[in-house]
């Protein structure tokens, strides 16, 4: 089954992505989404306005330290919220980092 934000960014930009992208050799981090042949990640941050894992304290910080350690890595990262995700929005914002 292909999942329908790969199939618009192949479709809009022609550029693989790969969900639940493993990024790190020893942590079992992984992307919500990758981009790995530019190195772009994409996180869908869900919970964010229930109280979800992401923005209580310890997910919160835990987020941050992957983030920090993708960026470190050379990783560029979008995040969005689930209803953002499938959007021209983060298509562009895709495409913007595409060209630098």
């Amino acid at each position: 089954m292909t999942d329908i934000f790969c199939a618009l960014i192949k479709s809009e930009l022609g550029l693989d992505v790969v969900k639940e992208y493993r990024f790190h050799l020893t942590r079992k981090w992984r992307f919500d989404y990758a981009i790995p042949s530019r190195m772009i990640s994409i996180e869908v941050e869900g919970g964010a306005f229930s109280q979800g894992r992401h923005t209580r304290g310890k997910g919160f910080v835990a987020d941050m330290e992957k983030y920090n350690t993708a960026v470190c890595l050379g990783w560029r990262l979008i995040r969005v919220t689930p209803s953002q995700l499938i959007t021209m929005q983060t298509v562009q914002y895709i495409q913007m980092l595409t060209e630098i």
